[in-house]
């Protein structure tokens, strides 16, 4: 494939606004992934859509939401990281303006492994507060007669017309509150926990994605140097992203139980990687492994799919004209 010459600093504006658009339309779903992974003993939800409504109904609407800012904060470095990465590596390896088979999958495991430096403290905040909300929905509410029955003192009259103190709401976690947790008791390793197994899915899914995504995408074109038209662009980002999404869900599964700070009651806490894969299959089974798969594809299909939509469009290179 003859690989085009591309401005660096438009890529990084092109993959930024992609990032920020496609994740405010998917984030929901990807909350619904990160506690439908996270579930062991207690089956709180059923699916994809139980979890939502579930949300919805104890959180409201914005409890879909939670984590989103961290994402649409970190998501515009790591989307323009990934994509101009990758843009980068194809330019290097190309020989004569063409790039082989092994080229296109090289360039992508180089994305994959440069992303990870910001992909990894955004994945590790971003969990904590989406399951936040399954870990609260697994806690006992207390009757007002356990509530009663646990308070010091005497009996309250069962004819007194004093209010009785309501029990104090569980404080919700933040990302700056997490981040400050993290540094001051693990320094910035904290942040980079399961860094490894962060690795080990997206450098995977860079590898599928990419080369996937440039033979979908140069389908029926005469001209290798004419861009794809919009729609083109959208339904090869669409196409290779729910493809390399299933692929990598097991990596996945286990990157998100690592990094997963907070268990429910029963649940296992996992020393690696090597120790979290044994555990999930001799406790759940290999279906285990695949907990989230669909989620995963709704939320990747159209993440990439407007990612590469917006890329193709050059929003970039239409902005730095205009301020030029």
């Amino acid at each position: 494939m003859t690989e085009k010459k591309v401005s660096l600093p438009a890529k990084l504006i092109n993959g930024g606004v992609a990032g920020l658009v496609g994740v405010t339309c998917v984030f929901p779903i990807d909350l619904a992934k990160t506690r439908l992974q996270n579930q062991q003993g207690v089956q709180v939800y059923k699916g994809m859509l139980d979890c939502l409504a579930k949300t919805v109904r104890s959180e409201g609407y914005f409890g879909c939401y939670r984590g989103a800012a961290v994402n649409l904060t970190l998501v515009t470095p790591e989307k323009a990281i990934k994509l101009a990465a990758n843009d980068v590596f194809r330019q290097k390896l190309s020989k004569d303006g063409h790039l082989p088979l092994w080229g296109e999958v090289l360039a992508g495991c180089g994305a994959g492994t440069c992303q990870v430096v910001v992909t990894t403290p955004m994945e590790m905040l971003k969990i904590q507060l989406q399951d936040a909300g399954r870990l609260a929905a697994q806690r006992p509410v207390p009757t007002a007669a356990q509530t009663a029955a646990a308070a010091p003192g005497p009996a309250p009259s069962l004819v007194s017309t004093r209010p009785q103190p309501r029990p104090t709401p569980q404080q919700r976690p933040s990302a700056t509150g997490i981040t400050v947790d993290l540094l001051r008791s693990r320094g910035l390793a904290g942040l980079y926990r399961g860094a490894g197994a962060t690795l080990m899915r997206d450098v995977p899914f860079s590898m599928i994605y990419f080369p996937l995504f440039a033979n979908l995408n140069a389908l029926g074109q005469v001209d290798v140097q004419a861009k794809a038209p919009f729609w083109q662009s959208f339904m090869a980002g669409c196409g290779a992203g729910s493809v390399a999404a299933v692929a990598v869900t097991p990596l996945d599964v286990i990157k998100t139980r690592l990094q997963t700070l907070q268990k429910g009651e029963g649940e296992d806490t996992y020393r690696g990687i090597v120790d979290c894969t044994r555990r999930i299959m001799r406790r759940e089974g290999p279906a285990a492994f695949l907990k989230g798969a669909t989620c995963r594809a709704l939320v990747i299909a159209p993440l990439f799919g407007i990612a590469q939509g917006v890329y193709f469009l050059g929003v970039g290179e239409a902005l730095l004209d205009f301020l030029g």
